[in-house]
């Protein structure tokens, strides 16, 4: 499938340029998808993020130079990226619990991290439950975006909604966003940037509702065109399984418009759905 064929060379890439510089934005390129969608789909899918992944593969390759060579640990070190010893030393030891120096000595114990491959996993006894959505109107949300840098998005967001239930936005929000309703999509949202093609070093994160009516000063807008949306109850499962199981089935492909995590008010069942824009292939 043409899913797993990108991912698979994505994987590839990197394995071929763990000695040198490993280019973010060509991976998420050759993905097909954002910087940001892309970290956020290897980590659902392998449980590891982008950035440790890489980080135990060159530490794994690391240590079997050390134990199989007579090269200085500097050199080796300086081979897979590391600026100094004594970074190398505390990256080593924090994944093999020993130093490197130690790594040469006999019956030493190291941990070898493999390169993974993506395969898709068929299973036939836990349905995953969606919707289809067709929204036939310009969908007009009101907010506030902050720049988020694309590297540490998984880190930064959180604390975004953090900051949001300090300093009142998030009330601000939940006030407004049960007035008027027009479509399911009314709760509080969580936008990423405005495509899909997230390819800068930063990007506008936008927290906010649907609202018609005049927003307030202090508040942004934000237009999404008419567009066909995948629904999934349970956004941490929903991102979990997308791309594995849904995606490469479905006959569709995700549209060039931003993923919305939807959180809905007291009461609503289910508590909050990962809205993602569909086209048919």
């Amino acid at each position: 499938m043409d899913w797993l064929d990108r991912m698979n060379r994505v994987l590839d890439y990197i394995e071929m340029n763990l000695e040198g510089e490993i280019d973010y934005k060509q991976i998420a390129q050759m993905a097909n998808c954002s910087e940001y969608h892309f970290s956020r789909m290897f980590s659902s899918i392998s449980g590891v993020l982008l950035s440790e992944y890489i980080r135990r593969r060159k530490l794994t390759l690391a240590g079997f130079d050390i134990q199989k060579s007579d090269d200085r640990i500097i050199d080796i070190a300086v081979k897979y990226g590391y600026d100094s010893a004594d970074s190398f030393s505390r990256a080593f030891q924090k994944l093999h619990g020993i130093k490197p120096s130690e790594a040469r000595q006999n019956g030493v114990h190291l941990k070898a991290y493999p390169k993974i491959s993506f395969q898709i996993s068929i299973k036939g006894d836990t349905e995953m439950e969606y919707r289809i959505e067709h929204l036939d109107f310009e969908l007009r949300l009101i907010g506030k975006s902050k720049l988020v840098k694309t590297e540490k998005a998984f880190r930064m967001i959180p604390s975004l909604w953090s900051g949001a239930k300090k300093d009142g936005l998030m009330e601000k929000l939940k006030d407004l966003s049960w007035e008027n309703p027009k479509c399911k999509l009314e709760g509080i949202l969580g936008v990423c940037g405005k495509e899909a093609a997230i390819t800068d070093d930063e990007f506008a994160y936008f927290m906010g509702v649907r609202y018609d009516g005049e927003p307030p000063n202090d508040l942004e807008i934000l237009t999404i065109p008419p567009s066909s949306w995948a629904v999934f109850p349970n956004i941490v499962e929903a991102w979990k399984r997308l791309y594995t199981e849904w995606v490469p089935t479905s006959g569709y492909e995700l549209a060039n418009l931003p993923c919305i995590e939807c959180y809905y008010g007291p009461g609503h069942k289910p508590r909050h759905e990962l809205w993602v824009p569909v086209i048919p292939k």
